[in-house]
């Protein structure tokens, strides 16, 4: 990670500017870490840092990196009753995985457009499209694909076979960031624990969680500042998924059942507090 440091951090500094309201100690901070690093098994990378200081506070973030040069492909899993991320990841034999996108906690049905080859399961709901939906992840033949999504999109939508998830905002597209002035205010700049997946220029997937409600270990982020995280750790493209109390990162093989970052349903900074959620994006 701290391999060609100079550079990374004239890169991050350079890039400051596209992404107002986050400094370059923020850049500084992400780039210096002390991240843990563990190969898992081939094209299989996770990381891990614990940053004192970083937009204003405390952080943990918690990261996948997937190289389908290895074999590796993407699925969208969908769970006929809720359940959490660990235990669908474990039924679809995944490697690795995180939570979906938004749901309706009390009926368990995705509230965002959801397709599963030709058949449409749920659509949008108009006020998904007013609060933050403006993305989606397209999956077809295990490549993944991070795509605007809007209401026009959804209604004239076509597609090949394959999966569709519609989440957002969609922050980062071709390494630019995207307009959030659609979105709502309140989402976009209160901090919260959080859920995304990006692909970088070479081809790589990111799956990045960072935690929060922990004042003293993790604060959570807002969406600005999640931008600005994934495209210093190097995202082209970059989707919010569903965060807060949904938000998981899970890993086959690692302790706690898999369970990588700290989901806060139960109020503990620990790996056991994992929310039941209806849909996750997976690695097999």
């Amino acid at each position: 990670m701290k391999k060609n440091l100079l550079i990374v951090v004239i890169l991050a500094v350079c890039s400051i500017e596209m992404v107002k309201g986050q400094t370059v100690a923020d850049s500084l901070a992400i780039v210096s870490a002390c991240w843990k690093i563990e190969n898992f098994q081939k094209g299989i990378v996770y990381k891990y840092a614990s940053i004192p200081q970083l937009y204003q506070g405390p952080q943990s973030i918690s990261l996948i990196e997937i190289d389908p040069v290895a074999g590796l492909k993407v699925g969208v899993a969908v769970s006929d009753k809720m359940k959490e991320t660990s235990k669908i990841a474990s039924e679809y034999n995944a490697i690795a995985a995180i939570n979906g996108s938004y749901f309706d906690m009390k009926r368990g049905n995705s509230v965002c457009f959801l397709k599963a080859d030709r058949q449409i399961i749920d659509t949008t709901m108009q006020s998904e499209f007013k609060l933050r939906v403006t993305g989606a992840i397209n999956v077809r033949k295990g490549k993944i694909k991070l795509i605007p999504w809007r209401k026009q999109i959804e209604k004239e939508y076509e597609g090949e076979t394959g999966m569709v998830l519609a989440s957002g905002p969609l922050m980062l597209k071709d390494g630019q960031i995207c307009d959030w002035n659609s979105c709502g205010a309140n989402f976009i700049r209160t901090k919260h624990p959080r859920s995304a997946v990006a692909t970088t220029k070479e081809g790589k997937i990111l799956l990045i969680t960072v935690d929060g409600r922990f004042p003293e270990q993790a604060e959570g982020v807002n969406i600005p500042e999640l931008a600005h995280l994934i495209r210093i750790l190097g995202g082209e493209d970059a989707l919010n998924l569903d965060g807060g109390g949904s938000t998981t990162l899970w890993l086959s093989g690692a302790s706690d059942d898999g369970v990588v970052n700290y989901p806060c349903d139960n109020g503990r900074f620990d790996h056991a507090g994992e929310r039941k959620v209806p849909n996750i994006l997976y690695i097999h």
